[in-house]
């Protein structure tokens, strides 16, 4: 049995798919730009506001699902610019 997770404290999907999906006790959290929720818009500036803006969406999404950033086993993350590697 799966259960479909949604926070509101992360941004909204912008396409046919959720936030995340629990299946026993295994979650699978979509992938995640750096939007703000509470705007709706799109945090730039710097690498670091907007890996900061994107922690805080799976931040988000893992309370919903009652877990934290120390049930994350696996992770990946998309760099653009590899000489962002360090700050992200």
């Amino acid at each position: 049995m799966k259960t479909i997770i949604n926070s509101r404290n992360a941004p909204e999907p912008i396409g046919p798919y959720s936030q995340a999906v629990l299946v026993k006790d295994t979650l699978y959290v979509s992938g995640q730009i750096p939007v703000d929720p509470t705007w709706n818009s799109l945090v730039t500036g710097s690498i670091e506001k907007e890996t900061h803006q994107v922690m805080a969406n799976i931040e988000a999404i893992l309370k919903e699902a009652n877990m934290n950033l120390h049930n994350v086993v696996k992770c990946s993350i998309i760099v653009k610019d590899l000489n962002d590697f360090a700050e992200v």
